[in-house]
């Protein structure tokens, strides 16, 4: 009977502290939504961007260099990555060309090798590929196997060969682009299904990641930023009918990569471009089914993704 008393005692206050816990942070969070963190110089870092040859990818890796990064572009199209570091070289910036298919397990651990020897130990990582532009959602479905191994299975070819060293140096940052289509699913059809399902397997990859360091006290942070494609895409803006074009609008590459670096650099384990879509995408979560769909409804962009 003690002994049962005692075990109850126990549980109840593990279950205060626990409501304490999140009391507070919840207090902590809209503290920091009102005042975010300091951002943390990445001055000497050694940064290596995947899919730098085109948009936002491209973006990062001009801001990254005017921080005093020292940039590894990565991208399959040798004539858009060299384009790239010979644009932003200009500036007396690092930054140099690497040529790979990230899905490809093998050209992964050869270039990350190759980024050693001529820079440094990958410090921060950011995954630019499997977020398509708006025009490619609109006129060339996504290819089912080109999908995943683009979006999710290159993000372990990564992990494989770069973290390793980050824990050899004690701190590291990686960082991963989704769709918004990882918190709600795509629309109506079935060629969309693949994306979207690759974009929430992001989201759990993530989260797995985190859950795994954690355990392991390790200074590694993970991010993962959550991105609407249609706001990173002027050049499409008549191909697109927004229904409410004031809660969607449009946003230049240029503008949205300022933003991920800006939260990047506060250490964000999670965001979104533009950041109130991450609550957003909670709340279709908490919603029933049926008033979900409603909610989608209402904010139709008029194209046929979610």
């Amino acid at each position: 009977m003690l002994l049962k008393v005692y075990s109850l005692m126990v549980l109840m206050l593990d279950l205060l502290t626990l409501l304490f816990g999140i009391i507070i942070s919840i207090i902590v969070a809209f503290y920091r939504t009102l005042r975010p963190p300091a951002m943390k110089s990445l001055c000497g870092e050694v940064a290596m961007v995947i899919g730098a040859g085109r948009g936002v990818g491209r973006e990062i890796a001009f801001q990254l260099c005017l921080l005093g990064v020292k940039v590894a572009c990565i991208d399959k199209n040798d004539k858009m990555c060299k384009a790239t570091v010979q644009q932003a070289s200009r500036d007396s910036a690092v930054i140099k060309p690497y040529i790979c298919d990230i899905t490809d397990k093998e050209q992964v651990a050869n270039t990350v090798e190759l980024i050693r020897k001529d820079l440094g130990e990958v410090t921060i990582l950011l995954h630019c590929c499997g977020v398509p532009s708006s025009r490619s959602l609109i006129q060339k479905p996504p290819d089912i196997k080109e999908a995943i191994d683009v979006a999710v299975l290159s993000h372990f070819w990564l992990l494989e060969s770069i973290l390793p060293g980050m824990q050899r140096l004690g701190k590291g940052h990686i960082v991963a682009l989704s769709s918004v289509a990882g918190f709600s699913g795509a629309a109506s059809r079935s060629a969309r299904v693949p994306f979207s399902t690759a974009q929430f397997a992001i989201q759990g990859f993530t989260e797995s990641l985190q859950a795994e360091l954690r355990q392991s006290n390790s200074n590694i942070i993970i991010t993962l930023v959550h991105i609407y494609p249609f706001i990173i895409d002027s050049e499409t803006a008549n191909d697109i009918r927004l229904r409410i074009p004031s809660y969607f609008g449009t946003m230049p590459a240029s503008e949205a990569a300022r933003k991920i670096l800006e939260g990047v650099r506060r250490n964000y384990a999670e965001f979104s471009i533009p950041g109130y879509l991450l609550y957003l995408g909670h709340v279709l979560r908490i919603l029933p089914k049926k008033a979900s769909f409603m909610l989608r409804d209402l904010l139709d962009t008029g194209v046929d993704f979610g």
